[in-house]
């Protein structure tokens, strides 16, 4: 234990020792519900060094752990050469450039198939439904109960809940306008929709 903590807390795995804290309490904090493990800044310069594609917090948290773990090791092993001081730091220079390069090589392996779970484009929107015509799906449509379907964009159909304002009924089966939505109720207002006057028809 005494030959685990003298490497860990010596140079040059200290230096890799207390950014792997930083990292460990970033994920606390995540599995906590009180950070985002994408929420911190841009993955750009990730993408730069060759290892972009996930979100910046994984990618760095991969690179640290290798590099602090590769450190270690060699810090291990060169302690227990018997090798003079002053040698041991000089190599120390070299087992920390080597751990980085080390590091950086793995993590460029690993986030390839990872970057799979991580898609670039976001995930659709309730708001890419607003000016989008719909079919009413229940009985009635009013200010306090209403479901429709709708196709999206691409092609796929969704139930939505609706409400309406106004004295034109929406009975089942009827055509409206999804024009606005409330993130609070989560539901979209609708409006009676006439094909005939759709420009696109």
């Amino acid at each position: 234990m005494d030959e685990f903590m003298r490497a860990a807390l010596g140079f040059p795995t200290v230096l890799f020792t207390a950014a792997l804290v930083v990292v460990l309490g970033f994920w606390l904090l995540v599995l906590c519900g009180a950070a985002d493990h994408d929420g911190v800044g841009a993955d750009s310069g990730s993408g730069a060094l060759g290892i972009g594609g996930v979100p910046v917090t994984v990618s760095v948290s991969l690179l640290i752990s290798l590099a602090w773990f590769t450190s270690l090791t060699g810090s291990v092993l060169l302690a227990r050469t018997g090798w003079p001081g002053a040698l041991v730091h000089f190599l120390g220079a070299a087992v920390l450039f080597a751990s980085m390069c080390l590091s950086w090589l793995v993590t460029r392996r690993l986030v390839r198939p990872l970057a799979k779970l991580f898609p670039d484009e976001p995930g659709p929107s309730r708001l890419d439904f607003v000016g989008l015509t719909c079919v009413i799906r229940t009985g009635r449509v009013d200010a306090g109960f209403g479901q429709a379907e709708v196709t999206a964009a691409d092609g796929a159909t969704a139930i939505v809940q609706v409400r309406q304002h106004g004295r034109d009924p929406l009975v089942l089966g009827s055509t409206a306008l999804l024009y606005a939505y409330d993130d609070a109720g989560e539901f979209f207002w609708v409006a009676p929709f006439d094909q005939a006057l759709d420009p696109r028809g």
